[in-house]
């Protein structure tokens, strides 16, 4: 095992060959959930896939399609009302 696979940052994923031996691959771990920047739950509709993956996907694919993607749908409400509520 060379030497950059030993830290815990690659993920071991243990492989059946045709031939019968078991070996291991490596590949990197998928980052964390995206989470809300109010309340910190994890936001739907947002992969969780490693940038050079993400980077193939299509925009609208990549965040959910309302006026604040950063934010859960509890806390955007919140949010335009009461921005709403300040411009009366």
């Amino acid at each position: 095992m060379k030497p950059m696979y030993r830290s815990r940052s690659w993920r071991r994923k243990y492989v059946r060959t045709p031939g019968g031996r078991t070996v291991i691959h490596f590949e990197r771990k998928k980052p964390k959930a995206a989470h809300c920047a109010i309340c910190g739950k994890p936001l739907n509709g947002v992969p969780r896939g490693r940038p050079s993956e993400l980077r193939k996907l299509p925009k609208t694919k990549k965040r959910p399609e309302r006026p604040m993607p950063n934010l859960c749908p509890t806390c955007m409400r919140r949010v335009i009302k009461a921005q709403v509520r300040a411009a009366l």
